[in-house]
């Protein structure tokens, strides 16, 4: 921990009345330490887990936990930069905020506010199209994209509801998505002991091919399983006591979902042959059929939509608070600011991003969703962990975390890695993502009548 010392104070210039400050009222602190924990381990373990087993065994053989081992230990490298500046700047706003205080570029600034919460968007996209794909064909077969639709705007609703009852949903749903992975943990154990388990092959890499690069491509795949941990800093001002709840909240989460993981992976490798599992696109359902325990496969389906619909909430929680955290920083129209005066929660930003993500359904398969959520993550992520070491100049009145200063560089060393593995694809998306964030950026300032020095007049003072 450190203790920073006092920043010079910048006040925010007044626009239009300062119609911003009136709108966006304070967001209501309901989440306390153990929630944070639930809410960061939810959206870890949200459906990533339950469809890219089979994914990542095609790209790496057999061996699959390795590439999920090494996605943890990379994921760990930007999640310590996040305790740091959450901590720092406990406010809405996340990875957007630290890099508009770093560099107070307002173009850059926006980029990143879009990636990132395009990213969210195009995270629960891709889990409803998975909602309404194999395992709910296990109940009854619909449309994917209507069920998706659908399953989006129920979402909305939740997430409009209010952050408590958010939240505990999200309790909920993530204590049954652990307990669908301990289960097939068990299923291996058992299929251990009455040996029909196959050890050796969760040690086997693909042919052909060189096993670091092996690695480090199924890596670029189970990152996306990962991902999760940076959603929760978008909530920092709906929690109790956040410099101390962070810290342990981040690194916790992501120990508990990575040793889950890891479970998981070894157990499905041994348990059902490499090609089995690269052909499906409901791996653990597999390890349930084979597996020696009797298991209904509609019971584990069941568990696996809970799952994928948890993911999905938080990542619109994040979203739309995204969205809400820079009306307040002048970046973003006040409008999206507004919250609905009985549940204090932000309305516009819900409903705007719920359209953006009836787009991407609408336009979007889950691989290539899943692939934009990477590159737009990993171009936030880039900019994050620079902006750590830029703020360090910075100092602050309050007590906050303090990261190695070896791991925001790893940080973006991997960072920059992992997007060599993305697919030409993913790029592509990420990028209409990013050139509808850049027009309509330009829009609004030439709205607004933004002055030249407005990036300096938008930075708040640092003990905010």
């Amino acid at each position: 921990m450190e203790l920073g010392g006092r920043s010079r104070p910048v006040g925010p210039r007044p626009r239009r009345g300062d119609e911003a400050t009136d709108l966006a009222a304070p967001l209501r602190r309901g989440i306390s330490r153990r929630t944070l924990l639930f809410f960061i381990v939810g959206d870890m373990l949200g459906g990533g887990i339950y469809t890219l087993v089979g994914e990542v065994g095609a790209e790496v053989g057999g061996a699959i936990w390795t590439a999920f081992l090494l996605a943890l230990v990379l994921a760990a490298f930007t999640a310590v930069a996040y305790a740091e500046l959450v901590t720092k700047y406990p406010r809405a706003g996340g990875a957007a905020l630290y890099v508009n205080r770093a560099f107070g570029l307002p173009l850059v600034t926006f980029l990143v506010t879009f990636a990132v919460m395009a990213s969210g968007i195009a995270s629960a996209s891709a889990l409803a199209r998975a909602f309404g794909g194999d395992y709910l064909s296990t109940f009854i077969e619909l449309p994917t994209v209507l069920v998706a639709l659908a399953f989006i705007v129920i979402v909305a609703l939740i997430n409009y509801r209010g952050i408590v009852e958010s939240v505990r949903l999200n309790v909920a749903f993530t204590s049954i998505e652990a307990l669908g992975l301990l289960l097939i943990v068990v299923i291996g154990v058992a299929a251990l002991v009455a040996g029909t388990a196959d050890p050796g092959r969760a040690f086997e890499f693909k042919q052909g091919g060189s096993v670091p690069l092996l690695i480090l491509a199924g890596a670029s795949l189970s990152f996306y399983a990962l991902i999760g941990f940076e959603d929760s800093v978008n909530v920092a001002e709906e929690v109790k006591d956040p410099r101390r709840a962070y810290p342990l909240a981040l690194l916790g989460g992501l120990v508990i979902a990575g040793i889950l993981y890891l479970l998981v992976t070894l157990t499905a490798s041994m348990v059902v042959p490499t090609e089995r599992l690269a052909g499906s696109s409901s791996p653990l359902l597999e390890v349930v059929q084979l597996g020696p325990i009797a298991v209904p496969e509609r019971v584990f389906a069941a568990i696996a939509l809970f799952a994928v619909a948890n993911g999905a909430l938080i990542n619109m929680i994040m979203a739309s608070r995204i969205l809400y955290g820079m009306s307040r920083e002048r970046i973003l129209p006040p409008v999206f600011g507004r919250t609905a005066e009985a549940r204090q929660t932000p309305w516009f930003a819900i409903v705007f991003t719920t359209v953006l993500a009836v787009i991407a359904i609408a336009t979007g398969d889950t691989e290539s969703l899943a692939g934009a959520t990477v590159a737009l993550l990993l171009f936030a992520f880039i900019l994050v962990n620079v902006s750590v070491l830029v703020l360090r100049r910075e100092r602050v009145e309050h007590e906050h975390f303090r990261a190695p200063s070896a791991l925001p560089v790893l940080g973006v060393i991997v960072s920059l890695g992992l997007l060599t593995q993305q697919a030409g694809e993913d790029f592509i998306r990420a990028g209409a993502f990013l050139a509808v964030g850049a027009v309509l950026w330009l829009v609004n300032r030439r709205a607004e009548g933004v002055e030249p020095d407005a990036a300096q007049a938008a930075r708040p003072a640092a003990g905010d």
